[in-house]
């Protein structure tokens, strides 16, 4: 039986293996799925054990997705824009082929489950860590009108749109991409979408948001599930926007990680559908 982990600090939350397993079963692939604590300092060195002892894949989450960029010797053309990545397979001819598919479930969440448009939108993206530049190329191929990265460290933000201008001129040169710094959210309009992208979900942060910020129907998107996200979207609906979690996402970029490893692709609605009634419970 073919073995993937999902590795992680903390990890003990992650919906992975059932998601996988739910995969697994509605596809008829013998694999076992589980998830790992890693130490700060210890993740290469797991990835080494993991790779020694014929593990086919994992997939790798907070903090690591960056040091995965570094540690893969081979990289798909979404992870080498990302800078990061979220998906690695060891069964190649380098020893690691790393994937991003975090901008793809992103997407297709967005058009496919919300029935959301994003072309020509005015979207925010807050945050400009690896979660946003895993992301924005995928966001930047539905072409919207704007897209603009605000970050509390604004250099970060400026830096992720530098290393993403040859994508913009050459796949969405329609798109006016920029970075925002954080104080001067209030000062340019409205936005049809705003994507939350910091990790302050997690410790349950208050963002800090200006008041107007949504358009008329627009939609407020945390990539975080469940209790982590409600606070933003509490807040986000309490002005207008239609929130939704990121619980969608991680089944679609699950379902493009098992067509990564097993050339097979799942079917994510029915899979959805069951995690959003286990989370109900």
């Amino acid at each position: 039986m073919d073995k993937y982990y999902v590795l992680g600090n903390p990890i003990s939350h992650s919906k992975s293996p059932r998601i996988h397993g739910l995969f697994a079963q509605q596809t008829g692939q013998k694999i076992n799925y589980e998830s790992q604590l890693v130490r700060p300092g210890d993740f290469e060195n797991v990835l080494r054990d993991l790779q020694a002892r014929g593990v086919k894949g994992c997939n790798v989450t907070v903090p690591f997705k960056e040091q995965a960029y570094t540690w893969c010797p081979q990289k798909t053309p979404r992870a080498k824009w990302a800078q990061a990545g979220n998906t690695i397979r060891f069964d190649t001819e380098a020893g690691a082929l790393l994937e991003n598919t975090d901008g793809t479930g992103l997407v297709r969440d967005v058009l496919q489950n919300a029935g959301f448009t994003l072309q020509d939108k005015r979207i925010l993206l807050l945050g400009a860590g690896g979660a946003a530049a895993g992301v924005l190329g995928p966001l930047l191929d539905t072409q919207p009108a704007a897209l603009a990265i605000a970050n509390r460290t604004s250099e970060r933000a400026v830096r992720l749109v530098a290393s993403h201008r040859a994508y913009v001129n050459a796949l969405a040169p329609n798109t006016r991409l920029e970075a925002l710094p954080w104080a001067e959210m209030a000062t340019v309009g409205a936005f049809d979408v705003v994507i939350n992208a910091t990790a302050a979900s997690l410790g349950g942060e208050d963002l800090a948001l200006p008041e107007h910020l949504f358009l008329p129907g627009a939609l407020a998107y945390d990539m975080m599930y469940g209790p982590p996200a409600a606070g933003f979207l509490d807040w986000a609906r309490g002005h207008g926007a239609e929130g939704r979690d990121g619980l969608g996402m991680l089944v679609e970029q699950a379902a493009e990680s098992f067509y990564f490893w097993r050339g097979l692709r799942p079917d994510t609605a029915p899979v959805l559908q069951t995690l959003r009634a286990e989370l109900s419970v």
